[in-house]
């Protein structure tokens, strides 16, 4: 079991903004956290890798708690909001980072490469575009070996080539026995994970296949299925 939460509460002003989560998720999967902006995804990815309070619950990563140093080298963390440091080019951002994960510089170029950054080398992360960003803060979360992938919206602000071609190395990650959580407010990108979690106000909705998800609605898209769980029609 990669990941455990039981009963997980969140407030903010007194207002919950997760109520009551409860999730077993299994190793080797790509698993989509589907909604739109609000429901809570974000709040969950914090919880789940530690940097998020929490009022009450369970969670546990690899039967550890998050945020422990036993855990660390094993978490890959893409944040919806960039930790780039702005003032630095491309290749230095990547080599500051991976001297921290302790990556070679053969592994630097194995993510240039696989992001397209190459030809932005010597370019200042603060000029770079929103999907130029992205793909240097996922190629950060790459960076080292680990095992499970916490991705915030690791698309957003890509084009449709770009998008395809980051699910292709989502799928690479999954082939060798890595374990990947993809936040996304998209919901034809849940169609492209093993299992798919749809959140609203805080709650998950549905928490299944794809195919578990067409049965038990009996919509063939998922945003028509979301809409319907959603407006209680089921």
């Amino acid at each position: 079991m990669a990941i455990s939460v039981i009963g997980l509460v969140v407030e903010k002003f007194d207002r919950k903004i997760l109520d009551d989560i409860s999730l077993e998720l299994n190793s080797n999967r790509t698993i989509g956290l589907v909604g739109p902006s609000g429901s809570g995804k974000t709040t969950l990815i914090r919880a789940l890798v530690g940097s998020q309070r929490i009022k009450s619950g369970k969670v546990k990563i690899f039967g550890l708690e998050p945020g422990s140093e036993k855990l660390r080298s094993r978490i890959g963390y893409m944040a919806q909001k960039s930790a780039l440091y702005s003032d630095l080019t491309v290749r230095e951002n990547l080599d500051y980072f991976a001297a921290i994960f302790g990556a070679s510089k053969r592994r630097v170029g194995e993510i240039l490469d696989l992001l397209h950054l190459g030809e932005h080398n010597k370019k200042i992360a603060g000029s770079l575009s929103g999907g130029e960003t992205s793909r240097l803060s996922l190629g950060i979360a790459l960076l080292g070996d680990p095992d499970l992938f916490f991705l915030d919206e690791p698309t957003v602000g890509l084009d449709p080539i770009l998008r395809a071609e980051l699910w292709k190395v989502f799928r690479n990650l999954k082939e060798i026995g890595k374990t990947l959580v993809i936040t996304s407010h998209l919901m034809d990108e849940a169609e492209r994970c093993d299992d798919i979690i749809l959140m609203r106000n805080g709650k998950v909705i549905f928490h299944g296949s794809l195919e578990s998800l067409r049965i038990r609605t009996n919509c063939s898209e998922v945003e028509e299925a979301f809409i319907k769980l959603a407006s209680g029609g089921i």
